[in-house]
């Protein structure tokens, strides 16, 4: 018998990670043998209309009525996805989630985006009471498990690590030593990226023939963009005038869709993960560019740690445009360690295509129908 499943989260055109990982894997489970259908109810903040026919309700913020319509409708499936990210639900912590979870009937899965190092006490208690309601947990990282374990009081016979998925790459294109070397950060910008380090690491590599080029690609986060407008994005311009490489660093104000993001990795040579924070346990961005076979050079948020630990990138510390530009000098000169990264970045990502972690998304579901008709 085939499966249904509901889908519960923000989804495009909503542009966000949480968004762009549910489109994935709404999209591959559709495809998978063994899905009879995928239904998306998509977490929005105001009324809003789409066309996409596998969108069949919505989650409206702070609506009368809405988590009981949403709940009724993920309830016509057989096993219902959640993806959890405090910041995506309203009420405080994002806790209005709890209302519809605890009028669920169908089994459930809970997805983690973020699983904090040192939450409020509000903030646990909203994670543990989103987790307990769940038939499954589902984190993406061995850190998220291991910080699930120790921060938070959760079943661990619940909890399972799928990997975030990776788009199918084309053929890994070389450094070539006539072109201009590409450096590439992408992703919604806001304060925390870290994107300014990277442009002051830029002044190490200016002299390097033949010159490198910094994009930077990806609009300001909506979130922030209505609480604090350009700012960010102007700082970043200043500073690259100041650092004296606004020849070496072009702004791409675009939120690429999937076919247009893949083309734009595989021509960089180089991806850099910049970010400030140091709590980070799962980011789509640094798995899909490892998967992609790019040398990648991150700040030592824990994510970045666990998988460019044993050679998939180049681990620096937080906040220092000198690190970055000698990692920078490092790869756009050595082929040699870049060879080595990739071959280890490939072997790190092996089997996390869309297409098999959906597959592991239906044998857990199956696990959970199974245990359901036993109960």
């Amino acid at each position: 018998m085939n499966t249904s499943f509901g889908l519960l989260s923000t989804y495009p055109p909503t542009q966000c990670g949480v968004a762009a990982f549910a489109g994935a894997l709404s999209t591959a489970l559709s495809a998978a043998a063994g899905v009879d259908r995928v239904g998306v109810v998509r977490v929005v903040d105001s009324p809003t209309f789409t066309d996409r026919p596998e969108v069949i309700a919505h989650l409206q913020a702070n609506a009368a009525g809405s988590a009981e319509v949403a709940a009724a409708a993920l309830d016509r499936h057989d096993v219902v996805i959640v993806n959890h990210e405090y910041g995506i639900f309203d009420g405080n912590d994002g806790d209005g989630v709890l209302d519809l979870l605890h009028r669920l009937r169908s089994p459930s899965i809970i997805v983690l985006h973020t699983v904090l190092r040192r939450p409020t006490p509000h903030q646990q208690w909203v994670l543990e009471t989103v987790a307990s309601l769940a038939g499954a947990v589902v984190i993406t990282t061995e850190s998220a498990r291991t910080r699930l374990h120790e921060t938070y009081t959760v079943d661990p016979g619940k909890v399972h690590v799928i990997p975030h998925g990776a788009l199918v790459q084309p053929a890994i294109r070389t450094i070539s030593s006539s072109g201009e070397p590409m450096v590439l950060t992408w992703g919604l910008l806001g304060p925390g990226k870290g994107v300014e380090w990277a442009i002051a690491g830029m002044r190490e590599v200016r002299h390097l023939s033949p010159r490198p080029r910094y994009v930077i690609s990806g609009q300001t986060h909506p979130k922030v963009l209505a609480e604090e407008g350009e700012s960010y994005r102007l700082g970043l311009y200043k500073k690259v005038r100041a650092f004296g490489v606004a020849d070496l660093v072009r702004f791409e104000r675009s939120y690429a869709d999937p076919s247009a993001l893949a083309r734009l990795v595989d021509r960089a040579d180089v991806v850099v993960l910049p970010y400030d924070t140091t709590d980070q346990v799962s980011s789509g961005v640094l798995h899909e560019a490892v998967a992609a076979g790019k040398p990648v050079i991150a700040t030592k948020f824990q994510h970045a740690v666990e998988l460019l630990g044993t050679g998939a990138g180049l681990l620096v510390p937080h906040r220092d445009g000198a690190a970055i530009g000698a990692a920078l000098k490092r790869l756009l000169t050595d082929p040699d360690l870049v060879a080595g990264m990739r071959a280890e970045g490939l072997r790190r990502t092996a089997g996390t295509d869309w297409d098999t972690i959906a597959t592991r998304y239906l044998a857990l579901a199956a696990t959970l129908q199974d245990a359901t008709s036993k109960a």
